[in-house]
């Protein structure tokens, strides 16, 4: 059994470490891919400063950047997150929520097993016509996206992590549906004398180009014979937005009253969106409270007029770690975090979770 997650490690980290010049992209396929909510973050322990924690991701937190940190959950951990996003102009009343429940339950000495669950409620929107463009007569509608995710994490020794996650993608409104399939996988590598030093890379949202369907596509016409007829547009395929990360981060530890300082790095790799330069620093204060602060750079992103992302980098956010137990190592985590950006208003997340 050894041998064959040693097999696996290998397998994975030898396929990361050489998709990236493949993965790179280019112009003509900005923007083209679908559910790009995979790329949303609703976590809000590692969004608060930036998701930069490719390297450091630990527990529930890690099935965003990196799942091999799921194996750093001690028994079970239980996490519930919402975000507000890009709350519209008009305020947070018009933004988008973000729902997210995850579960981790460990299995073995050295493994993990995850379950993710992603939904978005964008609220009720107006159905618009050619004859009614700005809409008010023909009702609303409620698009539904959902992600669903399954994954296993384990420590092959003390100082190598690695993991993988299947997820099914659901988008869907009254009329037309699709589903996909992707894969993340990751790895983590820590050393140094207190374990202060961390590696870590993952490959994201690998997996077959999405179609939708549903007689959303089908319209009616007559014919040159008078006859009513029934047609079918034809859906056309969407690429899942694939992006490579790799991250590195330090921990400088003071023992007076255990504080920690981490400075972290980070950089992602999209195949229809441009790249990404995370810097992002967490402090803690004995293990109870962390604060934190990144920033996400791309090209163009100081350019109002350039700029392709409503985001426009600064995140800040903190965590307050509540023990219930110290003989069973049972606490309550409750985290923020908060993402600029402009036009839109920005994006706030509250999250708490259960270690137990």
């Amino acid at each position: 059994m050894k041998n064959i997650f040693r097999i696996i490690a290998v397998v994975v980290l030898t396929t990361v470490l050489s998709l990236p010049a493949a993965m790179a992209g280019n112009d003509n396929r900005r923007g083209t891919a679908g559910a790009t909510e995979l790329l949303i973050n609703p976590w809000a322990r590692s969004a608060g400063w930036g998701s930069v924690n490719t390297a450091c991701a630990r527990g529930i937190d890690a099935f965003y950047m990196n799942v091999a940190g799921l194996s750093f959950i001690e028994k079970n951990e239980v996490a519930y997150s919402n975000t507000l996003w890009l709350g519209g102009k008009s305020g947070l009343s018009s933004a988008a929520t973000i729902n997210a429940f995850a579960l981790g339950l460990r299995l073995f000495d050295k493994g993990v097993l995850g379950l993710y669950v992603m939904a978005m409620n964008f609220g009720d929107i107006e159905v618009t016509s050619y004859n009614s463009p700005e809409g008010g007569n023909n009702g609303t509608f409620s698009p539904s996206v959902m992600n669903l995710n399954v994954a296993y994490a384990h420590s092959f020794t003390k100082s190598i992590h690695g993991g993988f996650n299947l997820k099914v993608i659901s988008e869907s409104t009254a009329d037309i549906s699709g589903t996909g399939i992707g894969l993340d996988a990751g790895i983590q590598y820590v050393t140094g004398e207190e374990d202060e030093l961390k590696f870590g890379i993952s490959l994201k949202n690998i997996g077959p180009a999405m179609s939708f369907s549903g007689t959303g596509f089908s319209f009616q016409f007559v014919n040159a014979n008078d006859n009513n007829m029934t047609a079918e547009y034809r859906s056309g395929e969407i690429e899942l937005p694939t992006c490579f990360n790799i991250g590195i981060s330090y921990d400088f530890l003071i023992d007076k009253w255990d504080q920690r300082v981490t400075l972290a790095g980070n950089f992602t790799s999209n195949a229809f969106l441009k790249d990404n330069f995370v810097l992002g620093l967490e402090y803690s204060l004995l293990n109870r409270v962390q604060l934190r602060a990144g920033y996400v750079y791309q090209n163009d992103i100081f350019s109002s007029a350039n700029r392709t992302t409503a985001n426009t980098g600064l995140a800040v956010g903190g965590s307050v770690n509540i023990p219930l137990s110290e003989k069973n190592n049972t606490a309550i985590v409750l985290d923020y975090a908060y993402r600029s950006a402009n036009p839109m208003k920005g994006s706030h997340s509250i999250g708490a979770s259960l270690k137990f």
